[in-house]
């Protein structure tokens, strides 16, 4: 019935109007940025914790909504565009360190984030083998679950799976191809045809006769032996035997597969 050509109901319903309460659309939905990177156009999902999901567009063929539902399949929740990206991710992605970026890593396991914080503290041009970072991570024989984590990690590039390496030399995998983890290696100036030539020769760990020191090739340390001063070893093993000491810096503490 119409009362003064107004709907009774319809005018009831909208006095239970009220605005939305704030910060709902926060713990709705999850914002994301478009942002430049060494790999092109990146995409990176922020919540109020920190950055927990980046993928390049290249890797969702540079379609937003399938970046989208690529973060709703692991996370279980919308993007919302953001204005502007997180405080030091640009920073970061430009390789300095300290910039103070967050991440949101609340949805792994402790071993997951164990084994990540452990990968972000290799420094850039410089490379780890995957069981250097089972050992940083307290799983010192997981080198192979450390290799499944890494290939699911959430924020590649501002935690760098791309300096984790086999420990024969050759690169191994990573989340966007090969091609891309040497792409990163070489533009952080990593060694890489110098640590190549060491594997061939059966090389996997150099020491300096002046300091007695033995280090990874990549370790900026190794990378300042002088020829005449320098000794490659097979193994750790082999190194101590010859009376070497593993480097502070890179701490080769252990033989890595």
């Amino acid at each position: 019935m119409m009362i003064n050509g107004i709907d009774p109901v319809l005018s009831a319903l909208r006095g239970l109007s009220c605005p939305a309460p704030a910060g709902l659309s926060a713990k709705v939905f999850t914002r994301w940025v478009a942002t430049p990177s060494p790999l092109g156009e990146l995409y990176v999902a922020f919540t109020g914790t920190g950055v927990q999901f980046v993928r390049t567009a290249e890797s969702v063929d540079g379609d937003p909504a399938a970046f989208a539902e690529a973060y709703r399949r692991r996370f279980a929740r919308p993007l919302r565009t953001a204005d502007r990206a997180p405080a030091g991710l640009l920073p970061a992605l430009r390789g300095r360190r300290g910039t103070g970026l967050l991440l949101d890593l609340s949805a792994l396991s402790d071993f997951e984030r164990d084994v990540l914080a452990a990968t972000r503290g290799i420094p850039a041009g410089e490379t780890r083998p995957y069981g250097w970072v089972a050992r940083e991570a307290g799983r010192p024989r997981a080198a192979h679950a450390v290799g499944s984590v890494l290939a699911r990690n959430p924020v590649p590039l501002l935690v760098p799976c791309h300096r984790v390496v086999r420990a024969d030399g050759r690169l191994g995998e990573y989340l966007f191809g090969p091609a891309h983890k040497e792409k990163l290696l070489r533009g952080e100036d990593a060694n890489l045809d110098d640590v190549l030539a060491y594997a061939r020769q059966g090389m996997h760990y150099l020491g300096s006769d002046t300091t007695g020191v033995v280090c990874f090739p990549t370790c900026h340390q190794a990378r300042r032996i002088t020829p005449s001063h320098r000794h490659g070893f097979r193994t750790l093993a082999d190194a101590a035997a010859a009376g070497y000491r593993p480097c502070r810096v890179c701490r080769p503490a252990v033989d890595a597969a």
